[in-house]
């Protein structure tokens, strides 16, 4: 059993979602502080899953497969509901969107052959910012104030900054790369 509790908490945070996106569609304010503590929840299962999977020596394909689809499914479900409620601009929850689908593809493609493009600095930063954010949407009382502006700017720009990051560490080596091998980070 202690061998899957990290896949347990992966599932777990996939039947968080619809939890919080019911939440946050109650567009009022205890459902909507409800839904940021679900979202923190889900998100701490994800720093948890990660860790106990390392430190347990109990990574599956299971959990490498599931634990990055939970991971976007958590983060698009709350951006699509924060745009539903007009607490989020369409175009950030895109830009994000886009970014998370271009970078999975690019992984996918490159573990095809072999390549494993490792988890970058910048990605880890984008995730946290990205994890901050979303919450932050459903707690403010104006998600149109300007802190809040500027603090979503921060996070689209580190998002697409690490998405340019990962498109390039590809291009700079990972095409030519023999099967098998990592390529690095910057």
């Amino acid at each position: 059993m202690a061998r899957q509790l990290p896949n347990v908490l992966t599932v777990f945070r996939i039947c968080l979602v619809p939890v919080m996106v019911l939440l946050v569609l109650g567009d009022d304010a205890a459902p909507m502080y409800l839904a940021a503590a679900v979202f923190g929840l889900a998100a701490v299962t994800d720093i948890a899953d990660g860790h106990l999977a390392r430190a347990r020596n109990a990574i599956t394909t299971f959990g490498r497969l599931v634990d990055p689809v939970a991971d976007k499914l958590l983060v698009g479900a709350a951006l699509a509901a924060l745009v539903s409620v007009d607490r989020l601009a369409l175009w950030i929850a895109a830009v994000i969107v886009i970014r998370e689908v271009a970078v999975t593809l690019l992984r996918w493609h490159a573990g095809t052959r072999g390549i494993v493009i490792s988890v970058s600095g910048l990605g880890k930063l984008k995730t946290g910012l990205q994890m901050t954010a979303i919450p932050m949407l459903m707690l403010v009382p104006d998600p149109g104030a300007a802190w809040v502006i500027a603090a979503l700017l921060v996070a689209v720009a580190v998002t697409v900054a690490s998405g340019v990051e990962y498109a390039l560490t590809y291009a700079r080596g990972a095409a030519d790369a023999p099967p098998g091998v990592q390529v690095a980070r910057w």
